[in-house]
């Protein structure tokens, strides 16, 4: 018997740890067993998968396209060939050689930029700043990838505007900031990551899309049991009770409760994040302080004198691609399409308001629009529905001017506290629900919740909002459509695995693409944050809100051109 058991040994002990493995995997569907307790199984695998993990990645990454990418309906032919131009339009530049030790990555903190043009500026033209990009032993950068952004600023004014980056691929980058005041200009340069940290961000996005993870109570009479949520989950390890919406074919599921049905789910919420995603090579590209969200120096003037232009010259700048805007004097500039009005006391904003129906859907980001509205409009009452505070549905109304507020959060994937499975509705079907006309405003922003995820959810998502908003536009011509874009944000080392600027401008460049000829109007959130002088907020702060609202209500009451005399 002795001697039988060394034989024996290895299969008792593999059969030892199947069963652990197997009994950590059923305690995470009772409810009995918090979110943390999921968040700490999640983080025992992800423990596990690190150890077989080489600490110095040295090969190129085979990107691992999640299973999640056949779920929902199958894109038609032009559909597939849109989302191929999509993907191909937001590809970013890669390091010759992947796997570049630290001290040959980008160094915001020995890279520098130059102005070029320094002499006899005037409103109308544009400025040009040389970038060059440094690694950390002093050596100039050999191929391009990193994410810079740029504004042009005069403190004394509160002017400020975005500048346009043009990489080429070679450690180099040119800088274009239209001139679109007079005074003294600073020129302020962000390295938001470098390009090695960029690949590790791409890698994230591919292969961890369950990076955020989801969970959900199922009840029936005295019988709860909470289960692991996603829009993707691997079939293989357990049963799935499947939501896919039957109008827009948008897929989400949750592993079957073991003694429960799953038609007994109560609510939806965030459960947690998935831990140790990066090997020890990997976090050297996202340390605080360092090289993330670091200035770019100027080697000589970091500012020039903008003179006024005189009255035979045009202060239309010739950029390839206009800003939206600028700020002066702390207010918000279109460069195109409407003429800004203020409405700075709450008689101007229900006068403008009257006899409309206001829909908000999406994010939290929209919720604020909400928020701010009620909050200075004294004759706005909120109608109580015993909704969570940052869930809703919230409705606010003013009886005496015939106005109606409403927000609604956008369906999954959405990280919100607990939400009613009765209240995840996707903004494509209330869309087709709404009768739309002239007294009519929908305000949509979709994006911060789907950057954890490939891209191609996204574009879905939005190519159904996109039909529903053709469909709402068909029928009532009148309707106004505004779209929120994405805004930039404070970083750190964990933030950027989950929430980067970097995801959030590929999910901003894939919106702008979907709308672009549509008769919507875009609140463009990304410039009005880049260029303002506030700290980068997921929520944006009062002064920036306010901007967005003038905005918005400058184009549901536009300035009447005055008729020609004849």
């Amino acid at each position: 018997m002795e001697r039988l058991l060394p034989k024996y040994f290895p299969f008792f002990t593999l059969l030892a740890l199947t069963g652990l493995i197997f009994l950590l995997w059923n305690i995470t569907s009772l409810e009995s067993w918090t979110c943390q307790t999921v968040s700490t199984f999640y983080q025992l695998q992800n423990s596990i998968q690190s150890v077989l993990k080489t600490s110095e990645m040295l090969l190129p990454v085979e990107f691992n396209y999640s299973y999640c990418i056949h779920l929902g309906q199958e894109p038609s032919a032009e559909e597939a060939k849109e989302e191929s131009y999509l993907l191909r339009s937001i590809t970013w530049p890669e390091p010759l050689v992947l796997g570049l030790p630290l001290r040959q990555s980008s160094d915001p903190a020995q890279s520098y930029y130059m102005i070029q043009n320094s002499g006899d500026l005037l409103v109308g033209g544009q400025l040009v700043v040389k970038v060059q990009m440094q690694n950390f032993i002093g050596q100039p950068k050999k191929h391009g990838g990193d994410f810079i952004v740029a504004r042009l600023h005069t403190p004394e004014l509160g002017a400020g505007v975005t500048g346009q980056v043009h990489d080429h691929r070679d450690g180099k980058y040119t800088v274009f900031f239209p001139l679109l005041w007079a005074g003294v200009v600073h020129v302020e340069l962000t390295m938001v990551h470098s390009s090695e940290a960029v690949m590790v961000l791409r890698r994230l996005r591919e292969e961890q899309a369950d990076r955020v993870f989801f969970k959900s109570l199922f009840r029936s009479r005295y019988l709860s049991e909470t289960t692991v949520c996603n829009l993707c989950l691997p079939v293989k390890q357990q049963p799935l009770c499947n939501y896919t919406d039957p109008q827009t074919g948008e897929p989400w599921y949750c592993y079957k409760p073991k003694m429960l049905d799953c038609d007994t789910r109560i609510n939806h919420a965030k459960g947690g994040y998935k831990k140790h995603l990066l090997t020890m090579y990997e976090s050297q590209f996202f340390q605080s302080g360092i090289n993330i969200k670091m200035p770019i120096h100027a080697a000589g003037m970091d500012n020039v004198i903008v003179l006024p232009a005189s009255k035979e010259q045009t202060k239309e700048n010739n950029l390839e691609n206009t800003p939206s805007g600028y700020y002066y004097q702390g207010l918000w500039k279109p460069l195109g399409g409407v003429t800004m009005r203020q409405f700075n006391d709450s008689s101007a904003v229900t006068q403008c308001l009257r006899g409309k129906m206001v829909y908000m859907y999406g994010d939290s980001t929209v919720r604020q629009w909400y928020e701010y509205l009620v909050a200075h409009v004294p004759e706005f009452k909120e109608l109580n529905f015993h909704s969570l505070k940052n869930v809703g549905p919230h409705m606010a109304v003013d009886s005496n001017h015939n106005i109606l507020l409403r927000y609604r959060c956008h369906g999954p994937p959405i990280r919100f506290t607990t939400v009613y499975a009765a209240e995840l509705h996707y903004i494509s079907n209330e869309l087709d629900a709404l009768r739309g006309g002239s007294d009519t405003v929908v305000l949509i922003s979709i994006w911060s919740h789907f950057s954890t995820f490939p891209v191609h959810v996204y574009i879905r998502r939005l190519r159904h909002i996109r039909r529903a908003v053709i469909r709402l536009l068909n029928r009532e011509p009148a309707t106004l459509v505004l779209i929120r874009t994405a805004n930039l944000q404070k970083l750190d080392p964990e933030s950027s695995l989950y929430n980067s600027d970097w995801f959030s401008q590929q999910l901003d460049t894939v919106l702008r693409a979907m709308f672009k000829g549509l008769n919507v109007q875009l609140v463009d959130a990304w410039e009005m944050t880049l260029a303002h002088h506030h700290p980068h907020q997921l929520h944006p702060p009062p002064d920036i809100i306010s901007n967005m609202i003038h905005f918005i209500l400058s184009h549901i009451c536009p300035v009447r051109r005055k008729k020609r005399q004849s």
